[in-house]
């Protein structure tokens, strides 16, 4: 695992073993940058980062210009690991909540540029982050949740969704802060293979 761009590009990353995450695979991170940044100029933005994990994405927001990254993630030893290799890598935008995401959602009152989540997949309540996101108004104006999920899990008829991309096992559904029209759904939904 490593970071692909940015101020700390090629830095190697060594989560401790036994951390129950499944980390975003560096070529999915890859193609899913590339799609995050035909949209946002990440340099300012500010970021969510929902079931963190080891961190990687947060890390890979933080070294492409983020102004502010913040990283929840459940498990004690993981949110640790954040910490400590946030203050490695010399990201002092990237800051951590170590507690649980839907209990966070339902009590966040602060905007984002860009939400990213990537809840087990095993997790059925997963399936809740989109509507939490939206219910909560937790997006700034052109805003975007990214969520990573199996392919068991369909969301292409949620108003606000966009796009799908898929690569292997690893599915990303888009959603913009704006609900998308019939029109819309027409001309994105075409964007799903890659």
């Amino acid at each position: 695992m490593r970071i692909i761009r940015g101020t700390r590009r090629g830095k190697k990353l060594n989560p401790p073993q036994g951390l129950p995450v499944r980390p975003t695979t560096d070529m999915a991170k890859e193609s899913l940058f590339n799609i995050i940044e035909n949209y946002y100029d990440l340099d300012g933005v500010s970021v969510l980062d929902l079931f963190s994990g080891t961190g990687s994405i947060s890390y890979e927001f933080a070294s492409r210009g983020a102004s502010s990254v913040l990283a929840v993630e459940m498990n004690q030893k993981a949110a640790d690991y954040i910490r400590i290799t946030a203050n490695q890598l010399e990201f002092q935008q990237l800051s951590v909540i170590r507690g649980d995401v839907f209990h966070y959602l339902k009590g966040a009152n602060r905007k984002f540029d860009l939400i990213f989540a990537d809840p087990p997949y095993d997790l059925a309540e997963g399936a809740l982050v989109p509507d939490l996101v939206f219910d909560r108004q937790l997006l700034n104006a052109e805003g975007m949740l990214v969520l990573e999920h199996s392919i068991a899990v369909d969301y292409s008829t949620h108003p606000n969704f966009f796009s799908e991309r898929k690569y292997g096992k690893v599915h990303f559904s888009f959603f913009s802060a704006e609900p998308q029209s019939e029109e819309q759904d027409e001309d994105t939904h075409t964007l799903d293979q890659v």
